[in-house]
C-alpha cells in the first residue's frame, strides 16, 4: 500500500532523513580537521569550532532524554538548570564549554552517536504527543525542525570559521518555515505584542523556484532569496547584509528582531561581517 505523504508518520520520516543529511554536511567539514583546527575561533562570539559541536551533542542528550521520559527531562531540567542559574551561569554556555574540552576524536564520536539516538528516540516518540523542551513543549515532527534548524545554524558557523561555502539545499524551507511560527515570539521577547496581522514570505529556493508561505494578499510581505531569509532568521548575518525586501510595517519591524531559536534575544551579527 503506498504511504500518505502528509500522514504524521511519513512527514517525521521525511523530516529525519533531512535532518540526517544536514548533519552528514557538517558532519564532512569537521571529520578530517586536525585536531588544533577544532580550537579555530568561530562567528560566534567565544565559541570555537569545537563549541559548536559540543553545543549540538549537548542538545541532542537533552533531545534524547525528552522523547524518551519527558517527566526526568523535566526534573533533570529544573535541578540542573536551577543550580547553574543560581549561581549566575548560563546552562548553554556551561554545556558547550564543557564539551570543547573533549579530545576531538572523542567528541566527534560522541555527537554521532548522540544524533543517531535522536534518529530512534523522535522516530519512536507518537507523533501527537508534545514533548517537553526548555520553550513550550513541542511535538516529535517540530523537535526534528529544530534539530535541523540548529544542526544547520551552528554548521554555518563552522563553514564561516573553515572559509567555506556550503551548497544551499531544499531543507532549508523547514528552517523558513519555522522562521515564519516564530513570528511572534520574536515580538514578545522583545517586549513588543505579537502582531494579529499575517506576514507572506515568497522566497526564491535555492532551485530557482518560488516558496510561497503565509495567506495571500497579507498587506504584510518579506521577499528575497530563501537563504538569506534563513540566515536572518538565525542570526548568522545582519539584515543589511542579505538581500531581503520588507513590505508593510510588520514586516519592516520583524526583520531587525527575527529569531527562529529559543533562548533570550540574540546579539546577532555586525553589519557587513557576514563571509
Amino acid at each position: 500500500m503506498p504511504t500518505n505523504p502528509n500522514a504524521p508518520e511519513d512527514v517525521l520520516r521525511g523530516l529525519l532523513a533531512d535532518l540526517r543529511a544536514e548533519s552528514a554536511v557538517l558532519d564532512a567539514l569537521v571529520a578530517e580537521l586536525p585536531a588544533a583546527e577544532w580550537a579555530r575561533p568561530t562567528p560566534a562570539e567565544g565559541w570555537t569550532i569545537a563549541h559548536q559541536i559540543a553545543h549540538l551533542a549537548w542538545t541532542d542528550d537533552w533531545t534524547n532524554c525528552s522523547a524518551r521520559d519527558g517527566d526526568a527531562f523535566t526534573a533533570a531540567i529544573g535541578s540542573h538548570f536551577g543550580s547553574l542559574l543560581a549561581a549566575g551561569r548560563d546552562p548553554v554556555e556551561e554545556g558547550a564549554a564543557e564539551g570543547s574540552t573533549e579530545e576531538p576524536h572523542a567528541l566527534l564520536a560522541r555527537w554521532r552517536a548522540g544524533r543517531e539516538d535522536v534518529q530512534a528516540a523522535l522516530a519512536a516518540a507518537p507523533a501527537d504527543v508534545r514533548l517537553p523542551w526548555f520553550g513550550p513543549p513541542m511535538k516529535p515532527t517540530s523537535m526534528v525542525t529544530a534539530r535541523l534548524m540548529e544542526t544547520w545554524a551552528h554548521g554555518q558557523d563552522v563553514a564561516d570559521a573553515l572559509g567555506v561555502t556550503r551548497e544551499p539545499s531544499a531543507r532549508l524551507r523547514h528552517i523558513a518555515h519555522l522562521g515564519l511560527r516564530t513570528l511572534g515570539f520574536a515580538f514578545t521577547l522583545h517586549g513588543r505584542p505579537a502582531p494579529q496581522d499575517p506576514i507572506r514570505l515568497e522566497l526564491t529556493a535555492p532551485d530557482g523556484t518560488l516558496w510561497a508561505l503565509g495567506p495571500a494578499g497579507a498587506a504584510d510581505l518579506v521577499s528575497g532569496p530563501a537563504l538569506d531569509f534563513c540566515l536572518l532568521v538565525t542570526q548568522r548575518r545582519h539584515p543589511d547584509d542579505l538581500a531581503l525586501t520588507a513590505t508593510g510595517p510588520t514586516a519592516t519591524a520583524w526583520l531587525p528582531i527575527a529569531q527562529v531559536f529559543a533562548g533570550a534575544p540574540g546579539k546577532g551579527r555586525q553589519a557587513g561581517s557576514g563571509s
